[in-house]
């Protein structure tokens, strides 16, 4: 049996080949991910975005990060290097001679393969002339032809040659280590054993510790564990939470903590910019002793918000603080809305369990508005818009115009709005229409169902409703733009309407005409066809007194309309008893209107089906397709990053202050958008009054609250003995009452013959 050899490459070929693939490896994915995008299409998408968002932070921010970073760059030259190195080893390994090579003995005889025996005897005579040691040759070179005529002569060489492409036989096996031979040099060993276990014992293990001690600290929406678990406590703690309170809350998380993340900062200079901030805020409860409240990192992102909100300069150390602080806001204000709800359904499902009430949730969403904009609760939504100041109000909400919100200002007139924003010149005027002319106009469209139901419109107690609600998103201006050119003007509209009464008027005489001039038409026809006439009742004209004789005139035509009805009446019904169908046919008429009867309950069936399959097709599309969040940017001055239009949609009770459906975050909104909320009806029948919101994230003043009524029935009684499970027991009885139908059938064929 052939043994085995372990070689290590002491030319260095087979290292190359390994060093060349380790390094393809590498750069090939890593281009592809790390190589920095078109610059150019963002700076197009920034450019086409400069009119309507030119002013925004992060806007500016933007253009600045991408003036000054030199990251880009950087990748760049990294994988350059990378690629020039793969490209020299690749040039490297193609200049190597490969060392196995399949042993031909032609190919060492320089004969053509199937040569016959004397030209190999010829060819070996003339090459051992010149090769021999003998005369001169090399040794090396005649053993090698020597080894070839043996294995094309001779019987045993030539059959291993052809086995196992050897003539001595099968050897060796050979199995070569893409190493180079100098790492098992013994001089060598302690120098490899020093990297072998820095790199397997030291930085391995404390890589992946570190990436494993990260990850259980952060959930999957990447929040800190430890300030999930400060919402629920405070949340749970009180259910009832005003503003004031969810703002301290959400500045105590450890987010916010330097102990916990190394991006906030605790600046020596916060001892005294900190205070005088507090000065200029007010009362901001600052002797607040309860933990964690008053220690000094929430203090001071708690101050930070707050100054953010009411729109105050602070100095460029506490600005940097700042934006690290708004810009964590919306992420942990989504996640106190899911803590929210986490409660409620445990509240729900045990029962006896303190549930946070509507009001917190929706103050979450309201702080999360005010953030993005950096606004108060009780400030006007139209100081979104840019150039508005606190001043410049009193234009709008005059008696004149009465403009508090985004709609009333966009649906103004064009004349009546640059009236009362005179204030504002032609650019900043046109620079504010371009912006409130990009905002969103949302069109909420519900439809109430069961589904997996018979009857998905009969909502029953306890059963599973499903709301599903489609969310249109238009921009403000195009659909005003819209209203205004379809609303006419008052006396346009005035004397439309007169018009339109005087054509209505008309055409109604006309059609009275017509409708008279059809049924006298269709009462000669019918006349035609009787065959009996009727007799019209004498008219007295013995009045002395004209009116009495023109009340006389009327009733006599009245009562001959009236004798020609019955005449009418009785050609139908002589027609009818001229034609009266058979029994058979009227049978057979009335297996027709059954036929078309199931034939209308299958279509509907089936109509019922297919849109329950399409609706099964639709989720299970939704579930498996991945949709961008990226929708449209958020017009915000004041937030220092790009922000993205997302939506809050959910079903609530406002009377009771509870949630119905949790909120479902839409995030996918482009468009057009289809999203089923679900709940379990009441437990009671009755009429039951719900709401459906839609809450921005990002915008104030965009709300919209839909109602929603319930009426859940009685869930329907299970029938025991239902006709479609009476099947006979056994195939003996359906064989009996053949054999009775068959004896009846002939019993019945026998009379006829009779």
């Amino acid at each position: 049996m052939a043994g085995q050899q372990f070689q290590y490459d002491d030319s260095g070929n087979t290292f190359f080949y390994f060093l060349t693939s380790f390094v393809g490896l590498i750069v090939i994915p890593a281009t592809y991910y790390l190589w920095p995008r078109d610059q150019n299409a963002e700076q197009l998408r920034l450019k086409s975005l400069r009119r309507v968002h030119g002013r925004c932070l992060w806007y500016r921010l933007r253009l600045m990060k991408s003036q000054q970073s030199i990251v880009p760059t950087l990748k760049k030259a990294a994988l350059l290097f990378g690629w020039a190195v793969f490209l020299l080893l690749a040039y490297k390994v193609s200049k190597l001679d490969r060392e196995y090579q399949e042993y031909n003995p032609y190919e060492v005889l320089n004969l053509d393969p199937g040569a016959s025996l004397s030209e190999i005897k010829k060819q070996y005579r003339v090459l051992s002339l010149k090769y021999h040691p003998d005369k001169g040759g090399d040794e090396a070179t005649f053993m090698r032809i020597a080894k070839a005529y043996a294995a094309l002569t001779n019987e045993q060489s030539r059959e291993n040659w052809i086995l196992y492409g050897n003539p001595d036989g099968p050897g060796a096996t050979s199995f070569g280590i893409a190493l180079p031979a100098w790492i098992v040099d013994q001089k060598n060993s302690m120098l490899v054993l020093l990297v072998y276990g820095l790199a397997f014992m030291v930085v391995l293990p404390v890589v992946v510790g570190t990436w494993w001690y990260r990850s259980i600290r952060y959930s999957g929406d990447q929040i800190l564990i430890n300030t999930t678990q400060l919402f629920m406590h405070f949340m749970y703690k009180t259910p009832n939470m005003n503003m004031k309170r969810l703002a301290m809350v959400l500045t105590a998380a450890f987010e916010f903590d330097p102990r916990s993340n190394k991006e906030a900062t605790i600046r020596p200079t916060d001892n005294i910019e900190v205070p005088q901030l507090i000065r200029e805020l007010g009362n901001i409860n600052v002797k607040k002793k309860e933990p964690p409240f008053c220690y000094p990192y929430s203090l001071k992102a708690r101050v930070l918000v707050l100054a953010h909100l009411a729109r105050m300069d602070v100095s460029e150390e506490l600005e940097e603080d700042q934006r690290f602080v708004t810009r964590k806001s919306p992420a942990l204000l989504q996640e106190m809305i899911n803590v929210g709800c986490q409660l409620t359904m445990m509240a729900n499902s045990r029962g006896g369990f303190h549930a946070p009430r509507l009001v917190t949730i929706e103050n979450c969403m309201k702080l999360t508005q005010m953030i993005v904009q950096g606004l108060q609760e009780s400030k006007s939504p139209l100081l979104q818009l840019p150039h508005f100041e606190e001043e410049h109000l009193r234009y709008c909400i005059s008696k004149k115009y009465k403009v508090r919100s985004l709609q009333d200002l966009v649906s103004l007139k064009d004349s009546d709005r640059r009236s009362m924003l005179r204030f504002l010149g032609e650019e900043k005027y046109d620079e504010v229409m371009a912006v409130l002319g990009s905002f969103p106009h949302i069109t909420m469209d519900t439809k109430l169902q069961v589904l997996d139901d018979e009857d998905s419109n009969n909502i029953t107690a306890g059963s599973i409703v499903t709301v599903t609600v489609t969310l249109t998103r238009k921009r403000m201006a195009d659909v005003f733009e819209k209203e205004q050119e379809s609303t006419p003007c008052p006396a346009d509209e005035a004397a439309t309407t007169e018009d339109v009464t005087g054509d209505s008027k008309a055409k109604t005489k006309v059609w009275q005409n017509k409708s008279k001039g059809a049924k006298k038409t269709a009462k000669s026809k019918k006349k035609k066809l009787t065959k009996k006439k009727a007799t019209p009742a004498p008219v007295k004209n013995k009045q002395a007194n004209g009116n009495v004789a023109g009340n006389e005139v009327v009733a006599a035509a009245t009562a001959k309309e009236e004798d020609d009805d019955a005449s009418d009446k009785g050609s139908d019904s002589e027609e009818g008893e001229a034609n009266k169908d058979s029994p058979s046919e009227r049978d057979e008429d009335s297996d027709k209107q059954s036929d078309t009867e199931v034939d209308e309950m299958g279509g509907d069936d089936e109509e019922e089906w297919e849109a329950l399959q399409q609706s099964i097709q639709r989720r299970e599309r939704a579930l498996l397709e991945t949709k961008s969040k990226v929708t449209h940017p958020v017009y915000s001055l004041y937030f220092p990053e790009e922000k993205q239009e997302w939506w809050w949609l959910y079903i609530a009770d406002r009377r009771d202050q509870t949630l119905v459906s949790m909120p479902y975050h839409v995030c996918t909104l482009k468009d057009t958008e289809e999203v089923e909320l679900k709940f379990p009806a009441p437990s009671k029948t009755g009429n039951y009054q719900y709401s459906v919101i839609l809450r921005s994230d990002s915008y104030l003043g965009l709300d919209q609250i839909k109602p929603l009524k319930l009426e859940v029935h009685e869930a329907k009684a299970m029938l025991d003995n239902h006709p479609q499970w009476d099947i006979p027991d056994t195939e003996e009885e359906d064989e009996e009452q053949e054999d009775s139908d068959g004896i009846e059938e002939s019993e019945e064929d026998d009379e006829d013959n009779d």
